[in-house]
């Protein structure tokens, strides 16, 4: 006799809760939502299509794992964020909605599945995102990279936006990513460092800043873009702070955007920021040096990132020519705004109202980065 077991039949995954660090806590009241925070339902023809595309393709959304609040407008004009790398996340952000447990292995298939869909979608711009998997030696690095390399050999006029994690104690994990050229790289700083402790435990401030500001030294060429939410508990002398960090990093655009708590177990919404409070944070922003900042209630990393870009290119284009100091030479580089070439320069061609990286009115932050980059690696 021949028995079969179902050995699914008592896998504890199949009951466990989507975020089981949390469910001990203590539930936490969920606010209601201000009258300028309102978004129409998904349901539109369109929005089925993507919906359809996705699911043929057996693809995972941030949209959908992060209960995102613009999905029934992006989808409606088939802009979905793919979300690499599984669904489980081995980080326990007290913000987020993506599950948290051990990960799967990696689908060899999947970067060839999302260039197709990109392709079905015609989408002119994407974005590709991950769950964090510290369980993997590069942190999922080469398959961010074979990802951008599928899509180009599938779209190759689709410009290419990755939203990484930290890659925290991941040696060269950066320097893979970079090495396929995608047009922006982002990575978010999520909150204020004060909030670091409980909002962002697994992260580590200063190392995200200098991932970001490495990112550019890699590739001088690339759009770095970096985001917030406000709502944790953050003053706003500390959102103008991270701004100046961010500067000083050579981060190129900001997003900001206001917190919504997913569930009960999530860290509460402490205020929600009224819409002059985003425009102020947006006017500042644009004085501090950035090349765009999108800071409204429903702004989100992804949210008209294919709109964004082309102001990106726009406000590049129109700026002066940006000036990389060389290591070790006596000259600079030139980044020309039009074509992205460079060639060299003296130092002193450079004039006063020419902003040099490295010279930002935070030299101590820099010395901060690296410290902390030290540290640790």
């Amino acid at each position: 006799m021949t028995k079969v077991l179902d050995l699914l039949a008592n896998d504890i995954r199949a009951a466990r809760p989507r975020h089981p660090e949390k469910a001990h806590k203590p539930d936490q009241p969920i606010a209601r939502k201000p009258d300028w925070i309102r978004v129409k339902a998904p349901g539109s023809a369109a929005y089925a299509v993507t919906r359809d595309i996705v699911r043929e393709h057996k693809l995972v959304t941030v949209c959908e794992e992060a209960r995102c609040p613009n999905i029934g407008e992006c989808w409606e004009k088939k802009h979905a964020t793919f979300m690499i790398m599984g669904e489980t996340c081995t980080r326990a952000c007290a913000f987020c909605n993506v599950r948290t447990g051990l990960p799967d292995a990696l689908e060899a298939g999947e970067p060839e599945r999302v260039a197709d869909a990109v392709a079905k979608l015609g989408l002119s711009h994407v974005v590709v995102t991950s769950v964090d998997r510290d369980d993997l030696p590069d942190g999922g690095a080469e398959h961010f990279a074979r990802t951008i390399r599928a899509i180009r050999a599938a779209s190759p006029t689709t410009t290419i936006e990755v939203l990484t994690p930290d890659f925290l104690r991941k040696d060269g994990a950066l320097e893979v990513v970079i090495a396929a050229r995608p047009d922006v790289f982002n990575h978010n700083l999520e909150t204020v460092p004060s909030n670091y402790l409980t909002v962002r435990p697994g992260a580590r401030y200063f190392h995200s800043l200098r991932l970001l500001q490495r990112a550019k030294e890699l590739d001088p060429t690339v759009f770095t873009k970096s985001g917030i939410m406000v709502g944790l508990g953050e003053t706003r002398n500390e959102v103008l702070q991270l701004m100046d960090d961010l500067r000083s990093a050579d981060v190129d655009f900001l997003t900001i955007g206001q917190y919504l708590q997913p569930t009960a177990k999530h860290h509460p919404v402490k205020n929600f920021a009224t819409p002059e409070e985003f425009a102020s944070y947006a006017t500042l922003g644009g004085v501090k040096g950035f090349l765009l900042v999108s800071a409204t209630p429903l702004t989100r990393s992804s949210h008209h990132a294919g709109d964004d870009f082309a102001k990106l290119k726009a406000a590049r284009t129109a700026s002066r020519p940006r000036f990389l100091l060389t290591p070790g030479s006596q000259g600079c580089r030139q980044r020309t705004p039009e074509n992205g070439e460079r060639v060299a320069q003296s130092v002193e061609h450079l004039t006063f109202n020419q902003r040099v990286v490295g010279s930002s009115p935070t030299a101590l932050t820099i010395a901060r980065l690296r410290g902390e980059h030290a540290e640790n690696n």
